[in-house]
């Protein structure tokens, strides 16, 4: 029996077939069905990972149906191909269907990078930091984080920003730009513009977060938990800030003081949970088992959310029995979440088989939230792989792929699979559909920058990918969050 890829291509094959297949007397139609033929062409160049084929072939399509859609596709694909002549061609023909679009104009700016021409990319930057639209610095960053192949142009940019006070008086974006500064291996302008930042907001605890994550790249660790300790004081009655403190003492691996400070102030259901998260880093059995009791006793234990943290909680302490108790108990929307993790636990048990029947149903149930249903199929894989069973990990992210077309976080697993079995060639090709159509996706982002370092020569490229990572990490994160998700230096943060 085929496999779906095998019948998905040639249901495609068949639809372009019947398309030429049909007489045509006007130049339209005819444009059409080359469009079609090659927007497939192009797909399929991208289901292999060749970008350079995709980008030409969708350029072709967009030509001949006079589509900015395709034309948009192409340009994003020749970007990530570093196929500058496409990606300039692509985007004149994307540009009049939305000229003031700021993706149209980071897209300009990130060639403008690649030419060298620092000129013009300084006043594309100032256009795009000055627009109405506030997100405008946060395009600006992402480019000169990883448009440029030569770091210098992106500096020259950056300084000529600073010079002219072109940047937005907001923390956040200061603070963005200092960090980016940072990693183009610009001391002097990185000092100017934390120097800068602390003038214009001074009392912000998000500028002690700053200097300590610097001192943290610095590698002066005792120094960097020195800039934060003196905000402890001040996350009892302020949750956000409790966040960014312990995340940042996360960061720093000290996993004790991150739990000590998610202790303080009012606990909740999430508060705990990252507690325990914390404990179970540090390997501290004892704080998790009086953090379990703490829960058991704090009442609310009917509450679906609570039941589902008290399995967890059990289960971590490979108390496994406690754990399916709370879990068979868990009702409503956390149902299903419930199921998942009693498959886990019936694994630990030693019960395998069961283990991946129970989670092939959730995968195959149709009442079950895509959520659960995707979560079903990653750890079914990593069962698997714990199991040593390499096809079975694969397979099972082959039909996760399957029934979940481009889900992002399947096709990164499969990518690091790939990845530990030496198939390189397959774990880039993952990681680029992911970035095709989440061009700043930090995890995918770092994994190809690292891979590439780690397993390739493509040294410059591999550095690019890692300091866009950065950027857009920095980028996307709420006001009230300047620290990774991840440890710094974990180079694959999901696995």
């Amino acid at each position: 029996m085929p496999s779906s890829r095998i019948f998905f291509r040639t249901w495609l094959l068949a639809l372009v077939l019947a398309a030429l297949a049909v007489p045509v007397q006007a130049a339209k139609p005819q444009a059409q069905s080359g469009a079609l033929a090659e927007s497939l062409a192009g797909e399929f160049a991208l289901q292999e990972g060749r970008l350079k084929d995709a980008a030409r072939h969708y350029l072709a399509a967009a030509k001949a149906g006079h589509d900015p859609v395709l034309a948009e596709r192409a340009t994003r694909i020749a970007l990530l191909a570093d196929d500058n002549a496409d990606a300039a061609e692509a985007l004149e023909l994307w540009r009049p269907s939305a000229p003031d679009s700021l993706v149209v104009r980071m897209a300009d700016l990130t060639l403008r990078l690649r030419a060298d021409d620092a000129a013009a990319a300084a006043t594309q930057a100032r256009s795009l930091i000055a627009d109405r639209d506030p997100r405008g610095w946060k395009y600006v960053l992402v480019a000169l984080s990883g448009g440029s192949r030569d770091p210098a142009v992106a500096a020259q940019v950056l300084s000529s920003l600073v010079r002219e006070n072109a940047l937005p008086n907001d923390i956040q974006a200061w603070l963005a730009y200092a960090g980016l500064a940072q990693k183009l291996s610009q001391p002097q302008l990185s000092q100017t513009l934390v120097a800068e930042t602390v003038r214009r907001f001074p009392l912000d605890p998000r500028v002690a977060l700053l200097r300590s994550s610097q001192l943290m790249d610095e590698g002066k660790l005792d120094e960097a938990r020195n800039a934060i300790a003196p905000l402890e004081s001040r996350v009892a009655s302020d949750a956000d800030l409790r966040l960014a403190v312990a995340g940042q003492y996360e960061a720093l691996g000290d996993f004790a003081a991150a739990e000590r400070v998610l202790a303080k102030g009012a606990q909740s259901t999430d508060t705990i949970g990252l507690r325990a998260a914390m404990l179970d880093k540090a390997k501290d059995d004892a704080g998790l088992a009086r953090l379990y009791e703490f829960a058991r006793h704090r009442g609310g234990s009917e509450d679906p959310r609570n039941r589902l943290l008290l399995g967890t909680l059990a289960e971590t302490l490979k108390r496994y029995d406690e754990a399916l108790k709370w879990y068979a108990g868990v009702i409503g929307e956390q149902a299903d979440t419930a199921r998942l993790r009693s498959a886990n636990v019936r694994y630990e048990q030693g019960h395998k088989d069961e283990a991946y029947k129970d989670l092939q149903a959730l995968q195959t149930d149709p009442r079950v939230d895509a959520n659960v249903q995707r979560d079903a199929f990653l750890l079914e894989g990593e069962l698997r792989r714990k199991n040593k069973d390499d096809k079975g990990e694969i397979a099972a992210y082959d039909r996760g792929i399957g029934a979940l077309p481009d889900e992002q976080g399947i096709l990164y697993a499969r990518a690091l699979a790939w990845e530990r079995m030496d198939r390189i060639d397959k774990t880039e090709a993952d990681l680029r559909k992911i970035l095709v159509t989440d061009p700043e996706n930090v995890a995918a982002l770092n994994a190809l920058g690292y891979t590439l370092a780690d397993r390739t020569t493509r040294y410059a490229e591999a550095l690019q990918l890692i300091d866009r990572a950065r950027a857009a990490r920095s980028a996307a994160l709420p006001a009230s969050r300047l620290y990774p998700a991840e440890g710094p230096r974990d180079r694959h943060p999901h696995r």
